[in-house]
């Protein structure tokens, strides 16, 4: 797969793939087959309880893929993985107070909208649980007390967006975010900004309604003269935006942050220009494996700097590699 990245993402981003080719490319095509198996046997020792909140949404698919990676990992490690989700900040802290209150061995959290966790995740610091987290608010993870953080640079990959649509001949783009407040999110779209030679503005949509989300970019489109790209931040909203573009009469070129299987087949019928992968199966793999050995044999996989699983950028020529990875839901 092609990638690209600004030069101040190279050198943290070319660690990181050899990290990331040594966990996720082992065993040919068995592996490709049955990738959800997470490889060999269960380890020995103690079994764990390892818990996992995120800020996801209702129906957010690409949490399912998250999921998916821990459980594997979960499996192998002869952990007991318990998961839970709300997209509003306050409810997040309480399930991790839940999971302090239940003494699992770890942690692993989103940080979304991160001053709503600080309190609580210094709870678990005090009381000896070990937290990592994942996917957003990485710059606040060592503060916060975690071990590291798994995820891609937020602003790397916005960069990496906007110098795809420089190569494609873009002018002007629309940044769709779809939770307001999501400090990941602003990120991406501020990194568009900072590295296309275009013009791009943002709006905000109510992620969680797919009518609204779709009415508000249709309208959008139809208001401001010269838009010919739209940027989505997750794989949802970018149908919702292939729709709206149709009711708008838009000549818009689609991209998205995140793929699935939904995006592997918008891109093969052309109606998503190209995808950042930021590889979500192997956010929840690492971050669960990464608990295990910190428990077992205090390792810190990356000495405690952030680990990062992205920005690849995906293409339809990409998708003959990766569709059936996508069906099987771990890509």
């Amino acid at each position: 797969m092609r990638t690209r990245r600004t030069a101040a993402g190279i050198a943290a981003f070319a660690a990181a793939a050899v990290l990331v080719a040594g966990c996720s490319s082992s065993g040919g095509k068995d592996s490709e087959d049955k990738p959800e198996e997470g490889g060999g046997g269960k380890v020995s020792g103690p079994k764990l309880t390892i818990g996992m909140v995120t800020h996801s949404g209702k129906g957010d698919a690409f949490w399912d893929i998250v999921q998916k990676g821990a459980q594997a990992a979960a499996d192998k490690d002869n952990v007991e993985f318990l998961y839970a989700s709300d997209d509003q900040a306050q409810g997040q802290a309480q399930h991790v107070q839940s999971y302090i209150d239940k003494k699992v061995d770890g942690i692993i959290v989103t940080l979304a909208k991160p001053d709503a966790m600080k309190d609580v995740l210094g709870k678990a610091k005090a009381a000896g649980i070990p937290v990592i987290t994942i996917n957003s608010g990485g710059q606040f993870s060592k503060e916060y007390g975690a071990l590291n953080h798994i995820g891609q640079d937020e602003s790397v990959a916005g960069e990496a967006v906007g110098a795809e649509l420089d190569e494609g001949g873009r002018k002007k783009a629309l940044c769709v975010i779809h939770e307001q407040g999501n400090v990941s999110l602003e990120e991406r779209c501020a990194g568009v900004k900072k590295a296309f030679g275009g013009d791009t503005e943002n709006i905000n949509v109510p992620g969680t309604d797919m009518p609204q989300t779709q009415s508000q970019i249709a309208a959008k489109l139809q208001a401001t003269e010269g838009i010919d790209a739209i940027v989505t931040l997750n794989a949802g909203i970018a149908e919702a935006a292939i729709k709206a573009k149709g009711d708008a009469g838009s000549e818009a070129q689609v991209s998205t942050f995140d793929l699935n299987e939904a995006v592997t087949q918008q891109m093969k019928a052309k109606e998503i220009t190209f995808a950042v992968d930021q590889q979500p199966y192997l956010q929840g793999y690492l971050a669960v494996d990464g608990l295990w050995l910190y428990r077992n044999n205090l390792n810190v996989i990356g000495g405690g700097q952030q680990v990062l699983t992205g920005p690849a950028i995906v293409t339809e020529k990409d998708v003959p590699q990766l569709e059936k990875l996508a069906k099987n839901g771990t890509r």
